[in-house]
C-alpha cells in the first residue's frame, strides 16, 4: 500500500508503477482464488466445461486430487493478497517476489505438463507483475 505521507517524495511514475503492479499482483489472486473454487468446489459440475479437454467421466474420480491442486492455488492468492498488505516497503516487495516467482514457476509446469493455455493464464501475468514490480 502507498503511504500517504510519503507521496510528495516520490515521482509521479514510481507511484503509477507500484498502482500498476498491485492491480496486476490483485488480478493474478483473483485468478487463483478463480481456479481454487473450481477445483476446490466446482470440479463436477463448472469445471468440465472450463476444462473442454479432459473427458466427463474423470472428473467424479478425480475430485479429491482437484480438491487438493485447488488449496494449492488458494495459498498462492492468499499470500499474493498478503503482500498487498504488508506495510514495510521492503518486506512487501521481497513477499510478492516470492508469490509470483512461485506463480510462474507453477504456471512454467503446468504448461509443460498439462496445457499451454496455463502459460498464458498463470504464468503472463504474474511475469507482468514481476516485472512492474522491478520498474517502480
Amino acid at each position: 500500500m502507498i503511504n500517504p505521507n510519503l507521496l510528495y517524495l516520490q515521482l509521479p511514475n514510481q507511484i503509477i508503477m507500484q498502482l500498476a503492479a498491485e492491480i496486476v499482483i490483485g488480478i493474478v489472486a483473483a485468478i487463483h482464488i478463480y481456479i481454487m473454487w473450481l477445483e476446490m468446489f466446482a470440479w463436477t459440475t463448472r469445471a468440465p466445461k472450463v476444462f473442454k479437454t479432459i473427458p466427463k467421466d474423470l472428473f467424479v474420480p478425480t475430485k479429491t486430487l482437484a480438491a487438493n491442486q485447488g488449496l494449492y492455488n488458494g495459498f498462492l492468492a492468499a499470500g499474493l493478497i498478503w503482500s498487498l498488505c504488508i506495510e514495510d516497503h521492503h518486506w512487501r516487495f521481497y513477499v510478492a517476489i516470492f508469490f509470483l516467482t512461485c506463480v510462474i514457476v507453477a504456471g512454467l509446469y503446468g504448461a509443460a505438463t498439462a496445457s499451454k493455455k496455463i502459460l498464458y493464464v498463470q504464468s503472463i501475468p504474474a511475469l507482468v507483475a514481476l516485472i512492474l514490480l522491478h520498474l517502480r
